[in-house]
């Protein structure tokens, strides 16, 4: 595998992180679903709820406005409330903190293994309380967590093992996609996500009371549903049966989300095939070590993140500076949610590995029509840094 020279001359393009394939067929979808007058949650979110949960193996599948509105349903389904303790990862995007907080339970943050930066059995089991009612465990980057551990960990004190597979999409554990094995999981169809619906999510469950709920209170709690009002000449009075959200999908929405379902094993067979490379051409560069596969499963590598370490002359920041200065957008690797201010006076652990990853990894461009000529900008970029002077460390 060669690495190709930069051309001397202009300056080129900027190197964006990510950027969502889309085409035509999308813009069909859409065209289409407009055409049709039914714009709203209809036919169309029920069409990508049975093709989600098909792809995923999943048993039941219920559209959500975005992935915190499904991790948010998925406690309320499981019964987790005011006075309970929810076990999550600090090393995760906040989302995976607030949702236990809106339903009134206390998130009670986790250290991750250093490799593929998840929650493991042991990390949890030092985060359990007598209060604890559940775990959030979460694949991250797309990095597939080691789910059977945990669930021999967790199952026997009856506490409910959610899935934040916000990342996962594409991924697979142990042979099975990601999120199959949860008896909840969540996921995202954020655009730095590798399937878009610009925002968008879902919840899948093994149970069908929990997906029968789930489904009420995304919509107002309402005994009918707006699909069967509508079809209805005349419609039947609804009651609500509880206190409920607006947590719905729009028809739009499932319409971009069905093609892009249809795209994801391509988009994820080339984002591996990308990474691959990465990792090739930076083999044998002392203090970058990327993040890779586990024993357990294959990454849809969402995120490609690399660990900057003390053998590098850069720390990551000044990694981070080099790629600007090369036209390149890297990202900071992923947030330690307990040092937020808004999490500033609960009671936490030491979660030593947790602050390390978040301070010393970054996130590289991966995208699915990324060019060759697009990567060795970027490994260059790399290998320029790794030759700068060691920096002075500062007592």
């Amino acid at each position: 595998m060669t690495l190709r020279q930069a051309q001397d001359g202009a300056p080129e393009p900027r190197i964006n992180v990510m950027k969502p394939w889309l085409g035509q067929e999308e813009i069909d979808a859409v065209a289409a679903a407009i055409s049709s007058g039914w714009v709203a949650q209809g036919p169309r979110v029920a069409a990508f709820e049975d093709a989600f949960a098909e792809a995923m193996q999943a048993e039941h599948a219920v559209a959500t406005s975005n992935c915190t509105t499904a991790l948010h349903l998925a406690l309320l389904v499981a019964g987790i409330g005011p006075g309970a303790d929810v076990v999550v990862p600090s090393f995760s995007f906040i989302a995976t903190a607030n949702a236990p907080t809106y339903v009134g339970a206390n998130p009670v943050f986790a250290d991750v293994d250093a490799t593929t930066g998840n929650v493991t059995a042991d990390t949890i089991r030092l985060a359990l309380t007598p209060k604890t009612r559940a775990v959030i465990v979460v694949d991250q980057g797309g990095v597939p967590v080691d789910l059977d551990p945990i669930r021999s960990l967790c199952d026997p004190l009856g506490i409910v093992v959610i899935e934040d597979a916000a990342c996962g999409a594409g991924s697979s554990y142990r042979g099975r996609p990601v999120g199959s094995g949860a008896e909840l999981a969540a996921w995202s169809f954020h655009p730095r996500k590798l399937l878009t619906t610009g925002e968008g999510g879902m919840l899948t469950t093994s149970r069908p009371d929990w997906a029968a709920r789930a489904r009420r209170l995304r919509e107002h709690a309402m005994s009918v549903s707006a699909a069967d009002r509508q079809a209805s000449l005349l419609a039947p009075a609804e009651e609500y049966l509880e206190v409920g959200f607006n947590f719905r999908m729009t028809d739009v929405q499932a319409a971009i989300g069905l093609v892009q379902l249809g795209r994801l094993p391509a988009i994820v067979a080339r984002r591996r095939e990308l990474v691959a490379r990465y990792i090739a051409l930076l083999d044998g560069v002392p203090g970058l070590r990327p993040v890779r596969d586990p024993s357990w499963g294959t990454s849809n590598f969402q995120s490609f993140w690399l660990e900057v370490q003390g053998d590098f002359p850069l720390d990551r920041d000044g990694v981070m500076v080099a790629l600007a200065e090369a036209g390149i957008s890297a990202r900071r690797g992923i947030m330690a949610a307990h040092r937020q201010p808004a999490y500033a006076d609960r009671q936490l652990a030491w979660l030593p590995i947790t602050e390390r990853l978040t301070d010393a990894t970054l996130i590289l461009p991966v995208y699915h029509e990324m060019t060759e000529r697009e990567q060795d900008r970027v490994v260059t970029a790399l290998l320029r840094a790794a030759e700068q002077p060691k920096q002075a460390v500062v007592a």
